[in-house]
């Protein structure tokens, strides 16, 4: 495991001409204050992908759902604990059943009560549509059983141990189920309502998101902020120029080379924190593709200098693994994480074992602005793969677009995708490794891994069940599933005149955002 300084020279040239580039503009960040705006508007470097709260698996997305839709329970982020959140309390009957009672006075945003009945057509709908794309977290849910207006019953079709986890997370929204039965789903995705904090006022694609405070929310009206607007900006560069000039409070994905210039502005301050996002490198293991052989897998994980991307294109915020079970996860492997594989000469050795000794040619789909550094983070791995013979060609793509793409199976080679874990458990994250999740788009496939996570998703004995997960990363680690690189951090620009703490898990809670 060892640093190439062939890539510390050429980055830390290209940062010092970045650098002296952001200089001159040091001084005309003009930060002006208004006290009396109650209006909150946030940067985002990519579109929200939906008003499905079901059917996508976007932590962007999921940020703006969290303010307009609650769940049965919440993770309390200090803690870690789940509390309740829709629900007032809840029992565990038996392995296979959970009771659940509402909470008094909640209605959605057209004022209708919230009652059984839309958690049952909440939870059942995802966990019996297949095509919906939260649907593979869900399909343990094998009934909502009404007992009366606020109290239910989930019946499983296994022993959940994750189950609470599971509902307090992305999917688990509960929806309005009169008001999409009386005017349809589409009407509902035009005209969303939740029962949340915040209701919905307009979506202009690829531009903003605009939300009020809904003045009967079950908790107390928002008393910070009358009006949130979500605005659409991809170019690292805009948004630190509009947070530095005041037209914005709050900018996500702030780049290394600017942290130092929202600091020191008059007005702002960066505000950093740990993701449990890992970003990584998704492989195609179908037949007829280079890398269905696990040689050229292994050659190219070995052509990486993971430490090399995290000092030299992150600023050192971030964190080498080969894993994505982060730490404060269920079933996280410690001696897999802060480590990583480099040897581009047995990765030479590997390619010439697996027939490729002249290299071959690849595409690589990223998105660009949805991750930390993500496009620079792909042309470096294009370098670092060329010192190895590989090809590696990069079609950058609008978020939207990239999307669409890898949910109909039209990727080729390879994809950049970032994946947090919203669950804070090894069930979430190894999921993705089933090999019926990804058929036509990824195709790989691990025999003893399919058996691990099917024993450990059952298993209520939790240590047992910590080892199972374990040892399945194990696997997947000496298998080369797909290239790990590295855990995020979270890098946000905001205003003096606000105080925010960013969480592990990505949401922006505006009930966390006050103003000093």
């Amino acid at each position: 495991m060892k640093r190439k300084r062939f890539w510390v020279i050429n980055v830390l040239l290209i940062a010092i001409v970045l650098l002296g580039g952001c200089k001159d503009e040091e001084s005309n960040g003009t930060n002006e204050v208004n006290e009396d705006n109650r209006t909150l508007t946030i940067a985002l470097g990519t579109d929200m992908v939906s008003f499905d709260v079901h059917n996508h698996n976007n932590t962007s997305t999921e940020a703006i759902h969290i303010n307009m839709f609650n769940y049965l329970v919440k993770r309390n982020n200090d803690t870690g604990e789940i509390e309740p959140d829709l629900a007032e309390n809840y029992e565990n009957v038996d392995d296979l059943t959970w009771e659940f009672k509402l909470k008094d006075g909640v209605t959605f945003h057209n004022g209708d009560a919230l009652t059984s009945a839309d958690v049952k057509y909440s939870l059942e709908r995802v966990a019996t549509d297949t095509t919906l794309l939260d649907h593979a977290n869900y399909k343990t849910i094998k009934e909502v059983e009404v007992i009366d207006d606020t109290t239910f019953r989930i019946h499983t079709h296994e022993p959940d141990p994750a189950l609470l986890n599971r509902i307090s997370r992305i999917g688990s929204s509960i929806l309005p189920a009169t008001y999409i039965e009386e005017n349809g789903f589409d009407h509902f995705l035009a005209n969303p309502i939740g029962t949340g904090a915040f209701e919905f006022v307009e979506w202009a694609r690829d531009d903003r998101i605009v939300l009020q405070a809904y003045a009967d929310y079950f908790d107390g009206k928002n008393e910070e902020w009358d009006e949130i607007v979500f605005r659409i900006i991809p170019e690292n560069s805009t948004r630190v120029s509009e947070l530095l000039t005041g037209g914005v409070d709050m900018a996500v994905n702030i780049p290394p080379s600017d942290w130092v210039r929202v600091n020191e502005n008059e007005g702002t301050y960066l505000a950093q924190g740990i993701s449990n996002r890992t970003l990584m490198i998704f492989l195609r293991s179908t037949e007829g593709y280079p890398t269905r052989d696990k040689k050229v897998r292994e050659a190219l994980d070995l052509a990486i200098d993971n430490q090399a991307i995290v000092d030299n294109i992150l600023g050192g915020a971030g964190t080498p693994t080969v894993t994505r079970v982060g730490p404060g996860d269920v079933g996280h492997a410690a001696h897999l994480y802060d480590t990583y594989n480099y040897n581009p000469e047995r990765a030479k050795e590997l390619l010439a074992e697996a027939g490729f000794k002249d290299g071959f040619e690849m595409t690589l789909h990223s998105p660009r602005g949805r991750y930390l550094q993500d496009a620079e983070i792909a042309e470096m791995v294009a370098g670092m793969f060329a010192e190895i013979g590989v090809t590696l060609n990069i079609e950058f793509m609008e978020w939207s677009n990239y999307l669409e793409l890898r949910n109909a199976g039209e990727n080729k080679d390879a994809y950049l995708l970032g994946l947090g874990n919203s669950m804070f458990d090894a069930a979430n994250a190894l999921d993705y490794y089933r090999a019926d999740r990804f058929i036509g788009q990824l195709d790989y496939r691990n025999d003893e891994v399919e058996e691990l996570l099917v024993a450990a998703e059952q298993n209520m004995d939790a240590e047992e069940r910590n080892e199972q997960y374990i040892k399945i990363q194990e696997l997947l680690a000496e298998d080369v599933a797909h290239l790990v690189l590295h855990q995020e951090s979270i890098n946000i620009g905001v205003v003096d005149r606000i105080d925010y703490t960013p969480t592990m898990d990505e949401m922006i809670y505006i009930d966390s955002i006050t103003k000093k």
